[in-house]
């Protein structure tokens, strides 16, 4: 099921807008089956947008009142018969939404492309061209894990106050995130867009209290690059809650840089696998190794590329909340399970 649109997000932010403060906290709890929990209000709100499916899942909830929404769409200048029914409202709603979108889509102009433009656009071009061709890709994987890690770790409330804030402003807004975690049980979830993923990255930290150390040695931190300028980076690592080893983890980050912002990369894809410390093989634990070779990442990428990462194999839970679902390409799926099962660590 596809997620709000960002009109239906603006909307819904608004309507919510109008909602007690006690209706909000007992609205985030029922929408996220009480795994978070959010600081404030709007760290409320954003949680319940994040993890709503759709407009109707969100406004049929019993905590959105019909008089809020009745209310909402009269601040919005709609107006409606007092007593229409809640499903009516609902759909007054998505119209006008829908209304507001394509007036935004008219008033955007048309882009004008002059030659001075393209000239501009091409050296523009060789610029990035020269700067990608001295780019350490190594470096930047190992600079990039320990400023990740790093903030994420400092979310876990064991150690004290937040050393930055956390937030989607690290990924981009289509970015996917699939976890695959063998501890008491296997199983495989993803999860789509960027409010949801860092939400779920986060409650690792700040409601599971984990701690996640990698390696960052030559075995533990593998790179690569495709020519289309997506660097991937695969990292190794332990899972700790307090003086406790729980396992290990491997984790693989697509980076895209972004075309606004000076030496600023951001996460577009996320594959994430912990495994258990009962589920490995019997013995202490030496330091994580990447399994996968530079070799095999550019392979991964070549099949994320020609499927998109929205494919979701049969048996696995999925949780998004930005763009819908497509089928998995056939011929790569076969090359994709050989990743997955290649996946867990040396140890």
């Amino acid at each position: 099921m596809s997620g709000l649109s960002q009109p239906e997000m603006e909307g819904c932010r608004n309507l919510l807008g109008l909602v007690d403060n006690d209706e909000i906290m007992a609205l985030c709890d029922t929408v996220t089956n009480r795994l978070v929990q959010p600081k404030d209000r709007q760290d409320a709100i954003r949680a319940i947008l994040a993890y709503s499916q759709s407009v109707e899942e969100l406004l049929k909830r019993k905590k959105v009142h019909r008089e809020i929404i009745f209310k909402y769409l009269a601040t919005q200048g709609v107006v409606i018969p007092p007593a229409t029914e809640k499903h009516n409202l609902i759909q007054h709603a998505k119209d006008y939404w829908k209304k507001q979108s394509q007036l935004k889509l008219k008033a955007t102009p048309e882009p004008v492309t002059k030659r001075e433009d393209i000239r501009l656009f091409q050296k523009q071009q060789e610029k990035e061209d020269k700067k990608a061709e001295k780019v350490d890709f190594r470096r930047l994987g190992k600079e990039f894990c320990r400023w990740f890690f790093e903030l994420l770790n400092s979310q876990n409330p064991l150690l004290g106050p937040p050393r930055d804030e956390w937030g989607p402003q690290h990924f981009w807004h289509d970015v996917k995130l699939r976890f695959y975690y063998n501890t008491v049980e296997r199983n495989v979830v993803d999860y789509h867009g960027a409010e949801m993923v860092s939400l779920r990255l986060l409650s690792l930290v700040k409601e599971e209290f984990l701690f996640l150390s990698p390696n960052l040695d030559s075995h533990g931190l593998k790179c690569a690059s495709s020519p289309h300028g997506l660097v991937m980076v695969g990292v190794a690592g332990t899972v700790h809650r307090g003086n406790t080893c729980l396992g290990i983890f491997e984790q693989i980050f697509g980076l895209i840089r972004c075309p606004f912002v000076e030496n600023t990369w951001k996460i577009k894809f996320i594959n994430l696998r912990i495994v258990g410390e009962s589920s490995l093989t019997p013995g202490a634990l030496q330091k994580p190794t990447v399994t996968f070779e530079p070799s095999d990442l550019e392979a991964f990428y070549n099949v994320v590329s020609l499927c998109g990462l929205e494919a979701r194999p049969k048996g696995k839970q999925t949780v998004d909340s930005g763009s819908g679902d497509r089928a998995l390409c056939a011929r790569s799926e076969a090359l994709l399970k050989k990743r997955e099962l290649n996946l867990p660590l040396k140890h």
